[in-house]
């Protein structure tokens, strides 16, 4: 923990010894959905911030990379660091060619900026429309960042709770970019699958040129079991709604651990359990090859796949 930067009290630290998963990860497995915080002290926090993590520097996320069998990663600009990409760009610096970059801009970014995060392996931005992570998000400002990334190839990644899509949605499909929404656009897994909100979800998705991630099922889960303490049959609530996304999106779907778990104050999941989660969603060889490798690496890495 950085000695300038006080944790915000109640969240939970990143779990210190992850299981060895037993399910093996196909070899270029990306986890297409990871941060770093800090460290404070080489990195500080932006003043505006409305949490304090703990630090979780590149060193400690490339350990768990390397424990999981990880090939690869995608490093999402963290809230906490504001539009400072510094501390992002450093872990995509040193990971040598293993890594990509979600950022922050703001409207006036430059064009020579944005080359330079080109270069340095960015591809994509992140607009976030969580009240309780940003203040407002004002759709012209965004509109404005996204009409300047599409000339790069770049992609816009949508953070927002289901229940928000209905007022955001017209927003959203006027975009110039492909859309990966993080962590399946937050649904209530209280609710049916087939119900009208995951519908429209769904439906939104297929009309657009939407990716989602099927990542984070320890913030969607209502009722678990957690993935901690040996549980391979974890968060069963949300399985259905992962699945439901893998079987109509097979090509379009992505998964990521969302390491370090940011803002949990229930509990911390194992990062190994969290491994031996996808199976579930993704039953087949097939869906699980397009989740982990051709997906991510034709979004990330598409000079590989030209």
């Amino acid at each position: 923990m950085s000695t300038r930067f006080t944790k915000t009290p109640g969240w939970l630290d990143w779990h210190p010894d992850p299981a060895k998963p037993t399910y093996r990860l196909p070899s270029g497995a990306v986890d297409a959905h990871c941060h770093v915080f800090g460290p404070g002290d080489e990195f500080p926090y932006a003043a505006a911030r409305k949490y304090t993590p703990c630090d979780a520097s590149k060193e400690q996320l490339f350990a768990l990379r390397d424990h999981l069998g990880v090939s690869r990663n995608v490093v999402v600009q963290a809230t906490c660091h504001g539009a400072d990409n510094t501390a992002m760009l450093d872990a995509v610096r040193s990971a040598g060619g293993r890594a990509r970059g979600v950022a922050t801009v703001r409207p006036d970014v430059t064009d020579a900026e944005l080359r330079r995060l080109d270069a340095a392996g960015v591809r994509g931005v992140r607009f976030n429309f969580l009240k309780r992570l940003v203040g407002a998000a004002p759709q012209d400002d965004l509109a404005r960042i996204a009409a300047r990334v599409a000339p790069l190839g770049w992609h816009v990644v949508l953070y927002f709770e289901a229940a928000d899509l209905p007022e955001l949605e017209g927003f959203f499909a006027a975009l110039p970019t492909p859309l990966v929404i993080d962590h399946m656009g937050r649904p209530d897994v209280r609710e049916p699958v087939s119900g009208p909100q995951f519908t429209r979800f769904l439906r939104f998705a297929e009309r657009n040129d939407v990716w989602v991630k099927v990542s984070c099922p320890e913030r969607l889960s209502l009722t678990g079991p957690a993935a901690l303490d040996g549980e391979r049959s974890a968060y069963a609530d949300v399985v259905p709604f992962a699945r439901t996304v893998v079987e109509e999106f097979p090509d379009r779907v992505l998964w990521g651990t969302d390491w370090p778990h940011p803002n949990l104050t229930e509990h911390m999941p194992d990062d190994g359990l969290l491994v031996d989660h996808i199976p579930h969603v993704a039953p087949t060889e097939q869906q699980r090859h397009k989740l982990l490798v051709d997906n991510p690496v034709r979004l990330y890495w598409p000079e590989e796949t030209a």
